[in-house]
């Protein structure tokens, strides 16, 4: 069995602790959760009594009792005739809390008929009403021609217990407009309606009146009648009443219903932390509703240290498995002002649209009401931030972390060890012969060395594979002309008959010596310099002041080119071997002056970045291939002719060499430099050398 199977299946055992834990969770949840079920019931029993001898008295609202419902504000509306500061106006039109008469099925406005719709608040001083009429361009009244038909609204109230004004005992109001913008009310009686004189103004129901899209809107204040007054509003645009109007309910009138504060007081003083409980009449109109925070606040995000962090994190989660096993909760609207009845779960769990999980139960009260009485299941000891769930919740993590860090661990190493398999194998061919290099590792331990080992291994004989394959190659290539020079020279020699002539032999085969020699002395150069790698030591020294006092040199000793410097005198400090970076120079110069002509340019430069350090050498003359077919730094190479014999292209390898050493390179292309055409060298070092 391999090393990552036996590791697999030992972390396998492991599983079996956490699948203990998690069934022990899991009943454990169950428990507590009958536990709260019952001290929710006992609650609730004891909230809906309080409530139910608060609501003696009131109207019991029915399914069959036309209604309308008056939200609760916290400030006054601004009376502009808009719906902008309205509740439910920033979720969106479809989100609003309109109300109609209408079927929701099917719409008046979705046929093209007109229809109405509406709303109703109050801030306990002011009845306000925002009525807008679909599918109907407005028809305004003509004050000199009032018998023409018009778009008009009637309101009609019935206060509970009382009169609005007990001088006047306004019941009905006409709202009629010349025109868009502010209206007032005027007191309406029906056995009077042809006479114009009957109207009284009442300025006290007043608002505004706009066109809006296809119809028209119109927003009233009015005092607040008592609770349990009925209110009724009938729109209307022709004298025929019949085919030509719209009103809240088939009466033409409907009874008020909003929350109760007073009893919405009595329930916040029987109820605990994170609970909800609302009072519903039997139609589903919620008349009270109130919520208490969790015990527990949650702590800011930034004040948590990251062992706290891991552990909310472990506590969602195991809030998130154990909510999977947990029976299906039913949904529950909440933010709604009527809830269907029918549909209404009589005790259990349930979700509310931000996906939170509540247990709820049910309770009857006096008149067929009902409450509802919702616990966060936040609050029990399983899913909270209590001692037992925290130590639940830290050992499911401890264990199954381990458990996650033995698998990851068995698969990172048997991954490491495949690929170091693969790439040792990928870089041998059926021959035996090295045909790739293998990555360096950065990890430090055991594998990453062993891995290094491999690179380095596999690099040197790679490049002893590849010196092997060219040695003889070039080897021959370099040696073949000058021992054919002296071969012909010999064999012209015998048959020379005057002194001139042999002379002449003799001399060009003295040259072709000398040419193996040079050739013997760059191979040996290039070697004694492979092997003076290994004892040369690195020291600190101002690279700007060698390379400025070389260049000086160079123009004393060669009167016949012009030696420029570009770059500071001083002040660039490098680690490594100033005599070798001299030698580089030396290199670079000699293979300049080769190919520069008398007088010509030869110009160092050396600048400084934040990640290297640029030494260049430009000259003026020939330039260089535009696609060379091998490498100018490779041994026995030269793309150019010189003006001097014995041009090998040892010098561009010692210099390649020397860069190597100082883990830069080499690059070399042709320039056009002060409007002079040429060849610039360029040895780039890295920063780390600095």
């Amino acid at each position: 069995m391999t090393l990552k199977r036996q590791l697999f299946v030992a972390s396998l055992l492991m599983l079996l602790i956490p699948w203990a834990g998690l069934q022990f969770v899991l009943e454990l949840d169950q428990a507590l959760r009958q536990q709260a079920l019952q001290q929710l019931q006992d609650q609730a029993e004891r909230l809906a009594q309080a409530a139910g001898d608060l609501s003696i008295g009131l109207p019991v609202v029915t399914a069959l009792t036309p209604a309308i419902y008056v939200e609760n504000l916290s400030s006054p509306l601004n009376l502009d005739g808009y719906s902008d500061d309205w509740p439910g106006y920033d979720e969106g039109d479809q989100f609003q809390p309109w109300q109609s008469a209408e079927s929701p099925d099917q719409p008046a406005e979705n046929t093209g008929q007109p229809s109405m719709r509406w709303q109703a608040a109050t801030d306990q001083r002011q009845l306000y009403l925002l009525i807008r009429i679909s599918n109907r361009q407005p028809v305004f009244f003509n004050p000199g021609a009032p018998e023409q038909p018009h778009d008009r609204l009637l309101l009609r109230l019935e206060p509970a217990g009382g009169e609005l004004d007990p001088d006047t005992r306004p019941t009905s109001w006409l709202i009629r407009t010349p025109a868009p913008g502010k209206v007032y009310a005027t007191i309406y009686n029906a056995d009077y309606a042809k006479s114009v004189n009957a109207l009284k103004p009442d300025y006290r129901v007043n608002g505004y009146w706009h066109s809006v899209g296809s119809g028209w809107q119109l927003e009233l204040e009015l005092p607040k009648p008592p609770q349990g007054s009925r209110l009724g509003f009938t729109a209307r645009w022709q004298d025929n009443s019949d085919s030509a109007q719209t009103a809240t309910s088939a009466d033409g009138i409907s009874v008020l219903v909003e929350r109760k504060p007073e009893l919405e007081r009595q329930l916040i003083t029987g109820m605990s932390g994170g609970q909800i409980a609302r009072l519903i009449e039997p139609a589903g109109w919620v008349v009270a509703q109130q919520s208490t925070p969790s015990r527990e606040a949650r702590p800011e995000f930034e004040a948590l240290s990251p062992f706290q962090i891991i552990e909310h994190i472990s506590l969602n989660a195991l809030r998130a498995l154990v909510q999977f096993y947990q029976p299906r909760p039913a949904p529950l609207a909440t933010n709604t002002k009527r809830l269907d009845m029918n549909t209404l779960p009589g005790e259990g769990l349930v979700r509310h649209e931000d996906g939170s999980v509540w247990l709820m139960t049910t309770r009857p009260v006096f008149g067929g009401r009902a409450l509802v009485l919702e616990q966060s299941l936040d609050q029990l000891l399983t899913l909270s931030g209590s001692t037992l769930g925290s130590v639940i919740a830290r050992s499911t993590l401890i264990i199954v972390s381990l458990t996650l860090v033995l698998l990851g661990y068995a698969s990172w190493l048997s991954w490491r060890i495949a690929r170091l398999q693969r790439a040792v194998s990928n870089s041998i061919d059926q021959d035996g012969r090295i045909i790739g290099t293998l990555p360096a590792s950065k990890a430090r331990d055991e594998l990453g060395q062993l891995q290094n080992y491999f690179a380095q291994m596999s690099d040197r004989l790679h490049g002893y594979n590849r010196y092997l394959e060219s040695f003889s190659r070039r080897l021959s290539h370099e040696l073949r002309t000058p021992v054919a020079v002296v071969r012909s020279s010999l064999e012209n020699l015998s048959h020379s008959e005057t002194e001139e002539e042999r002379s002449q032999y003799i001399e060009r085969a003295a040259a072709a010596t000398e040419r193996l020699r040079k050739i013997l002395n760059g191979m040996s150069e290039a070697a004694r310099l492979e092997q003076s790698f290994d004892n040369a030591d690195k020291e600190a020294f101002d690279l700007a002041h060698v390379i400025s006092e070389a260049t000086k040199a160079y123009q004393i000793l060669d009167p016949h080119h012009q030696f420029n410097y570009t770059g500071p005198e001083s002040g660039i400090n490098l680690t490594g071997s100033p005599e070798l970076m001299v030698q580089l120079l030396d290199k670079l110069v000699d293979n300049a002056r080769d190919f520069t002509p008398p007088n010509g340019r030869i110009i160092t430069g050396l600048e400084q970045t934040e990640s290297r350090v640029c030494l260049s050498v430009f000259n003026e003359g020939s330039t260089l291939p535009v696609n060379p077919d091998t490498s100018i730094f490779s041994p026995f190479v030269s793309v150019r002719e010189g003006r001097e014999e014995g041009h090998l292209g040892q010098g561009l390898l010692i210099v390649q060499l020397i860069a190597d050493f100082h883990s830069g390179r080499v690059e070399a292309a042709n320039e056009v430099q002060s409007s002079i055409d040429g060849v610039c060298f360029r040895v780039i070092i890295p920063s780390t050398h600095l």
